[in-house]
């Protein structure tokens, strides 16, 4: 991609004070794009902000992902800061818990799907009625390789990104054609959030992907970007495998 390719657009990135969303919004700045970032923790989201170039290119809004009110205040904040809303990121989720979904504390589990599955389609739902509706535009889910086929130990979490693959579907055929809607499955991510999945044994892990790596934020950010650019117009309802072949060799 070249420089510009997002210039004029701006887009709402949750869970991006770090990690995958970071990266994302670092690419799509990086591009022309302008951006909002959300996240929990409101210095660390300035931190990123500011490494992303301040209030002219991003801004932030701090809250849950699950939180009504914090997503109407973070669309309200965006548009008016930069005129418009054109792309929405659902990058935000949580894994509170490690074990056979069988023993899975409910409360836990529903948290999970409150905020990897029903929340992403509130924030679409205020997205599409603040702007998209009008004027297009374009969502990425970000969902997991795990929602692809059974994942010990993270099932719950696997099922809760298998339901947002479908979500994602779903929202293709209910928006198109001015607004498309697409996944991306990462693989492991070097990130806090996947870092007990490799701490400590990376090579070894690394050691089942064909690209002999694990992936970092930055081919995600890559992948999002194109997926939110006009290069991908006629892409919609896809849920895209980024895993340097893992899933080639049965691992994951």
């Amino acid at each position: 991609m070249t420089v510009g390719v997002h210039r004029g657009r701006v887009a709402i990135v949750t869970g991006a004070s770090r990690g995958i969303g970071f990266a994302v919004a670092e690419r799509l700045v990086a591009e022309g794009g302008r951006v909002c970032i959300t996240a929990r923790k409101p210095d660390a989201l300035a931190e990123a902000a500011e490494k992303l170039g301040g209030p002219e290119h991003a801004i932030f809004v701090a809250g849950a992902a699950d939180d009504l009110a914090h997503q109407d205040e973070v669309i309200a904040t965006t548009i008016d800061a930069f005129g418009g809303l054109d792309h929405l990121v659902n990058n935000t989720g949580i894994n509170p818990v490690y074990g056979r979904m069988i023993d899975v504390d409910l409360t836990a589990a529903s948290k999970i799907f409150e905020v990897n599955v029903v929340a992403a389609i509130g924030w679409a739902q205020k997205a599409y009625r603040a702007s998209l509706e009008t004027n297009g535009g374009a969502i990425v889910n970000i969902a997991s390789v795990a929602g692809l086929r059974p994942a010990p130990g993270i099932g719950t979490y696997g099922a809760s990104k298998a339901a947002l693959a479908h979500v994602t579907a779903e929202l293709a055929v209910e928006l198109g054609p001015n607004i498309r809607v697409n996944a991306v499955s990462p693989a492991v991510v070097k990130t806090k959030f996947a870092n007990a999945l490799y701490e400590g044994r990376e090579e070894e892990v690394a050691s089942a992907y064909p690209m002999k790596r694990l992936g970092v934020p930055s081919d995600i950010g890559s992948l999002v970007s194109f997926l939110l650019s006009d290069d991908a117009s006629w892409i919609t309802g896809q849920n895209i495998t980024i895993d340097g072949g893992v899933m080639l060799t049965g691992g994951v």
